[in-house]
């Protein structure tokens, strides 16, 4: 069996401030299946106070392919301005995304402060894409995937949805777990029950940060030739429950407007008083720093 090199990661104690200059990781430590002789080496760079892997959509799919061909398994983290602003505040949250196999931008303003910096990633790679194209992937393998989160019945109607799609699609397990299933040991171990005994090869976790990540970095002990993507609201997306913003709205970085509109109530704090104003500090920041004379 083929081994696959695994980054150092960047050091969670790291200072992250939103404007500071993007560092890139030596291609000769990036994480690069040996079964993916022709895929370039992704540097990770460091934006919003987390670091990310510059690889495309396709890209992505490519490493998992290669890596679960190997018996290798792997986590995926998708962070957005939401989850940078939690991981630039806690050092065991930062830890939580930076020790990710696979690190990739979710959120369009980390896109553009990447771009601003001078080292930009191809493009914003997001669970609610990711849960179609690796389920696609796992169709054509015969690789069964389990669908994790979501309230009940809609974990459900999402693998209706992905197998429609997808014909061959193996979906060997659905569940929606209780609120504050993880408050007790008993809880937690009945999710990771349930998951283990299903068997998958892909596993989409959509809990929200930071509890999807924190149970999926307890899985990946359990199920090492397993691959994990954090996927936040994508099976409620998937599934049709919750609507996702038109595609004009994806790449003009709008679809947190569209989010807001149609959930006011839950999202209207997150957005306006916490997330909006660390985006401007990042993205000024990140100005600022390009414009600064050395």
């Amino acid at each position: 069996m083929t081994s696959r090199t695994t980054a150092p990661r960047p050091p969670a104690q790291r200072p992250s401030e939103p404007g500071e200059r993007t560092k890139t990781v030596p291609p000769s430590e990036s994480t690069v299946p040996d079964d993916a002789p022709h895929e370039p080496a992704s540097a990770r760079v460091w934006v919003g106070g987390v670091g990310v892997d510059a690889l495309t959509e396709e890209e992505v799919v490519r490493r998992v392919a290669a890596a679960l061909e190997a018996g290798e398994g792997g986590r995926i983290v998708t962070p957005n301005v939401d989850i940078c602003r939690a991981a630039a505040a806690d050092p065991e949250l930062r830890e939580l995304v930076c020790s990710a196999d696979l690190v990739v931008t979710d959120g369009m303003p980390l896109v553009w402060a990447a771009r601003l910096l001078g080292t930009p990633v191809p493009e914003r790679v997001t669970g609610a894409d990711l849960i179609w194209s690796l389920s696609e992937l796992a169709a054509r393998r015969g690789w069964p995937v389990y669908l994790l989160g979501g309230p009940p019945g809609v974990a459900r109607r999402a693998a209706g949805a992905l197998t429609s799609r997808h014909p061959g699609l193996e979906v060997c397990g659905v569940d929606a777990p209780a609120y504050r299933f993880d408050a007790t040991p008993e809880g937690t171990r009945s999710v990771h029950r349930k998951v283990i005994d299903a068997r998958p090869r892909l596993v989409f976790v959509g809990l929200g940060f930071p509890r999807q990540d924190r149970l999926i970095a307890g899985l990946r002990e359990e199920l090492p030739e397993a691959w994990f993507v954090g996927c936040g609201a994508a099976i409620a997306f998937a599934a049709g429950t919750v609507a996702r913003a038109p595609e004009w709205m994806r790449p003009a970085g709008l679809e947190w407007a569209f989010r807001l509109v149609s959930e006011p109530g839950r999202l209207a704090r997150r957005y306006l008083v916490d997330d909006l104003p660390f985006a401007v500090r990042l993205l000024g920041g990140c100005l600022a720093t390009r414009l600064r004379p050395w």
